[in-house]
């Protein structure tokens, strides 16, 4: 039965971009109830854009079968999980100047457009928590990847006391509860991944590949593709665009080409949600039909592109999709 979000966007949206959204939402219902799977992507800031409140459902009612993000995604998830009410909100914050950031910088409050996350009570509080985890791994010889050390630290419960929103709206959370497959591409570049430099070069870790690598994820990813398409096409839900989405769409064409192994199948659905224009060779405003040519969808693969803030466009498909 429809809530009255959905009834609402049954009834006013009708064309446009508007259009896009309920077509694309109802074209991935359809896709799970065919019994098809989701990849869902995440770029840009969407954790720190609350993502969780919805995402988090999506995941525990099993409508998202895994997630390829930026290192950042993973963790600032994590941080708000632990600092919400530490971050500030900048809602005139294009009225800034040089020095108005410079006092934010001076206050350790690090600014993602409208919000700050604040550096003590958010980063460095996950920092000593998961420096912990890289010690004592790198002591064994044990090697994780970046999503796994994050899914120790939430399962363990040492982060619980300093809980300030509702878990249950925490994707992180979610996905470690069930173990949900998780792909980060470029972890490197994030603040734990800088925090991880760091301290391998003060020697507090003494091997560099107790984080396992790019490569191992892509590996990983294949293994999983292969193993899941045969019996459950596998649809790419991409949020924004970027690392997040090029690396694991990419895994198809790897296969078929780079392995000699054509029997695997295309994705079976596709949708995106970006406002980046095409030109200049932009691959986050790249239409659908470009990934034909790439050996990533097939001519007849649902293809959606819903150009518009995806800030605004996911929670309300998510919201569609759980029949909110």
């Amino acid at each position: 039965m429809s809530g009255p979000i959905s009834q609402f966007i049954d009834r006013h949206y009708r064309h446009f971009n508007a259009a896009a959204l309920k077509d694309a939402a109802d074209a991935y219902s359809a896709h799970l109830d065919a019994g098809g799977s989701m990849l869902v992507t995440l770029a840009g800031a969407m954790s720190t854009a609350e993502l969780g409140c919805s995402l988090a459902e999506m995941i525990r009612q099993g409508k998202v079968t895994g997630i390829c993000c930026t290192g950042a995604n993973l963790e600032e998830d994590v941080f708000n999980l632990v600092a919400h009410d530490h971050y500030v909100r900048l809602p005139n914050y294009r009225d800034l100047t040089p020095a108005d950031e410079q006092a934010l910088l001076d206050r350790h409050l690090n600014r993602v457009t409208d919000t700050c996350i604040p550096e003590h009570e958010a980063m460095r509080r996950i920092e000593t928590a998961v420096l912990d985890r890289w010690v004592q791994h790198d002591q064994t010889g044990t090697r994780l990847f970046p999503h796994e050390f994050m899914y120790e630290i939430l399962l363990s419960g040492v982060l619980e006391p300093s809980y300030q929103i509702d878990p249950k709206d925490s994707w992180m959370m979610a996905a470690a509860e069930r173990q949900l497959p998780m792909i980060v591409p470029g972890w490197e570049d994030s603040t734990l991944g800088n925090m991880y430099a760091g301290h391998c070069i003060a020697g507090d870790v003494k091997h560099v590949h107790t984080v396992r690598t790019g490569i191992e994820y892509m590996i990983r990813l294949a293994d999983w593709y292969q193993e899941l398409a045969p019996r459950s096409s596998i649809g790419f839900f991409q949020i924004g665009g970027g690392i997040a989405g090029d690396f694991p769409i990419c895994v198809v064409p790897m296969l078929h080409q780079d392995l000699q192994r054509p029997e695997v199948p295309l994705w079976g659905y596709f949708c995106q949600i970006s406002d980046s224009t095409t030109s200049y060779g932009s691959y986050s405003g790249a239409v659908p039909n470009e990934k034909i040519t790439w050996g990533k969808l097939g001519v007849d693969t649902p293809k959606f592109i819903i150009e518009s803030d995806a800030t605004i466009v996911a929670p309300l498909m998510f919201a569609r999709i759980l029949g909110w």
